[in-house]
């Protein structure tokens, strides 16, 4: 084992020696960070955040979601080393933070006169990439598309839910977890599971109808 001397700069944080102890500094990291979002010439402020600003969600198309969330991860990483001062502004950018986990649903309805069970798939892409996928039939008969496309979004719901308890575990993920916003191409479903009726044909279907909404 060789003796690499004194520490100078450990996981992104510059150590520097005083008489009174030891200064841990990540001005170099933060110099970076503007550099690469190509802040570099922003003014300097007074305080991490001014109070009179007003944010809103945004309730458009999301664009620069991906750079966005680079940039809240990146901040993430100061507040849990040497600036914790900037938690509270932080934690106001991420109350508006655009889920980037993204759930899609479908289901095929009995396509196979031979084979009564419908098919159901599902695939969740984060960051541009699929990070988990599945299709399989279903263990029920379904009476028409709709109730199919419902069993299909439970049980995307079911790996949703799994998914974002695996992002609260990573420590620099954000807090609280983003929902993720499903999709389904399936008009009468979304539409009955924003609907709280049921009756005649759709009864049976009140339970899968609580996992989803």
């Amino acid at each position: 084992m060789k003796d690499l001397g004194e520490a100078e700069v450990i996981l992104g944080i510059k150590i520097t020696r005083t008489p009174n102890g030891l200064k841990l500094s990540q001005e170099h990291y933060v110099e970076k960070i503007l550099r690469k979002f190509e802040h570099l010439d922003n003014k300097p402020v007074s305080t991490p955040y001014d109070p009179s600003s007003q944010l809103k969600k945004n309730r458009e198309h999301s664009v620069a979601q991906i750079e966005y969330a680079q940039i809240i991860g990146s901040l993430m990483y100061l507040i849990n080393y040497t600036r914790p001062n900037i938690s509270y502004a932080v934690g106001r950018l991420i109350r508006g933070f655009p889920s980037v986990l993204k759930g899609f649903s479908d289901a095929n309805w009995i396509s196979n006169s031979d084979e009564m069970k419908s098919t159901n798939g599902y695939v969740f892409i984060l960051g541009g990439s699929a990070i988990s996928w599945k299709s399989t039939k279903q263990n029920c008969i379904s009476w028409y598309s709709m109730e199919a496309e419902l069993i299909a979004l439970e049980k995307t719901s079911f790996e949703d839910e799994w998914l974002r308890n695996l992002l609260a575990d990573i420590p620099l993920w954000t807090r609280p977890t983003p929902s993720v916003f499903m999709r389904c191409d399936s008009q009468a479903a979304i539409a009955k599971a924003k609907s709280k009726i049921f009756n005649g044909k759709n009864r049976h279907i009140r339970l899968r109808h609580n996992i989803v909404w």
